[in-house]
């Protein structure tokens, strides 16, 4: 903690400079009020919001937003707002959001949203969920995600398979990974399908097959048998291939953002990916035949049927914000579906909203729109546990992956020592948090898998 609070008060000076050095121009006397606006998004994403910038700039004539495109936004922003000169608007990442809410750096939206009339009911359940913790709103959305299964229909026909009957189970996935799968001798020359590949959410395998992370109030439940089983499976593909062969044959990969993504240069057959996916195949190999659809589930568990990791990004109003009504109608601007469509447009996403107008459906490039909307919707979302040693236990269900997939080691030892290592770390956040008279209102935080009854 101490090294933390010397690391930050190393910074903040420097962060504030940084600041100074990205403020704008004074505006001009136009009689309206001027709000910040910081947002992570460059290249056509950035585009996006500035569009919903400009046109809120446009329909209205008190608050003028000015965009201001800031690298490592979150870091910057808690700088900002220790130092007491945070922007008026944040845009952020949901991942972290309770973290920003426990340390005081987020204003709660809880009186905003009332007051205007936004709640639950304009949202999906999962994303809705994402904008809470301990029982308060403090960010609403603005582009969503889910993920599901890519497939190379090319591939599938050169191997027999019907190109357009992807696998529904996780067993027909293996069976038809094998058949994708193309050796000269002892080297791979394509994968049908690789666990690791992209690899950002090998700590979640375990949801794919009914486990969790943590039981949502007290326990670790890295070596739950579900998650043994996930893991198991997984190291299934390495034991097949060979962890050598596997590991030479995916040095060849290049970067996700390039014509010799994995997938995309047709190195691998089929690949998890997210909603963004088609941003990247349009641009990298706009001829490209593939589909998608959900992702298997094991063929015992059919009610696992369409699981999907979900996220967003959000907008904060940041604590000591001077500005946070002006901010506010900002924010409001973007929650409407004239908002929030003009947005998910341009960046090629689903809406977090509960309903899609005819008209951006109709307009919406993504052949695959309403699969990623359906399954924000279909009760089996999970993502990223909302516990303040998440980054820690990231790191070790990472390590635990590596010494499964390339080390041979026991799925079930493994996890066992993540367990054991992240229990203590759980009940001390605990005790920091009966010691504050969290769990007195709320339950510590909610847990990281949506399920409809």
């Amino acid at each position: 903690m101490f090294e933390r609070l010397r690391t930050l008060l190393f910074a903040l000076p420097l962060v504030l400079l940084a600041g100074w050095a990205l403020a704008p121009e004074p505006p001009p006397r136009d009689g309206r009020l001027h709000i910040q606006y910081w947002e992570k998004w460059t290249s056509f994403e950035g585009d996006a919001m500035r569009a919903v910038v400009d046109r809120f700039n446009r329909i209205q004539d008190r608050i003028y937003v000015e965009y201001l495109a800031v690298s490592q936004v979150d870091q910057k922003m808690l700088l900002a707002t220790a130092g007491g000169n945070p922007p008026d608007v944040a845009g952020l990442w949901a991942f972290n959001v309770h973290v920003f809410a426990d340390n005081g750096s987020l204003r709660p939206l809880d009186d905003l949203c009332a007051r205007d009339g936004i709640g639950p009911e304009d949202y999906l359940p999962c994303y809705w969920e994402l904008a809470r913790h301990r029982g308060r709103t403090w960010v609403l959305p603005t582009t969503p995600a889910t993920v599901a299964l890519h497939w190379n229909k090319k591939h599938f026909r050169e191997a027999g398979l019907d190109p357009e009957r992807p696998p529904r189970t996780l067993e027909e996935l293996v069976e038809f990974a094998d058949r994708l799968t193309v050796r000269d001798g002892d080297r791979i020359r394509r994968m049908g399908f690789m666990p690791s590949e992209p690899g950002w959410w090998n700590w979640g395998w375990g949801y794919w097959f009914g486990g969790e992370l943590w039981d949502g109030k007290s326990r670790i439940t890295a070596d739950s048998p579900e998650n043994i089983r996930a893991f198991e499976w997984v190291q299934g593909f390495a034991k097949r291939y060979g962890t050598k062969e596997l590991s030479v044959f995916q040095s060849g990969f290049g970067n996700f953002d390039s014509p010799q993504n994995a997938f995309i240069s047709g190195q691998v057959s089929m690949v998890l990916q997210g909603v963004w996916m088609n941003n990247f195949i349009r641009t990298h190999n706009p001829t490209m035949e593939w589909g998608a659809a959900p992702f298997p589930h094991p063929a015992d568990r059919p009610d696992l049927a369409r699981s999907t990791v979900v996220d967003m990004d959000v907008l904060a109003i940041p604590t000591g914000a001077r500005h946070p009504e002006a901010a506010w109608e900002f924010i409001k601007f973007v929650q409407s579906h004239e908002g929030m469509e003009l947005l998910c447009l341009g960046q090629r996403k689903h809406s977090p909203l509960s309903s899609m107008t005819p008209e951006f459906v109709r307009r919406h490039p993504h052949p695959y729109l309403q699969l990623f909307y359906d399954l924000a919707k279909s009760g089996r979302t999970f993502h990223t546990p909302r516990i303040g040693i998440w980054r820690e236990y990231q790191d070790e269900m990472k390590n635990a992956f590596e010494e499964i997939w390339t080390n041979g080691k026991d799925p079930a030892a493994m996890l066992r020592r993540v367990r054991e290592r992240m229990q203590p770390k759980l009940d001390a956040e605990l005790e920091r948090a009966r010691r504050r008279g969290w769990l007195q209102a709320h339950s510590l935080l909610a847990p990281a898998a949506h399920a409809l009854p």
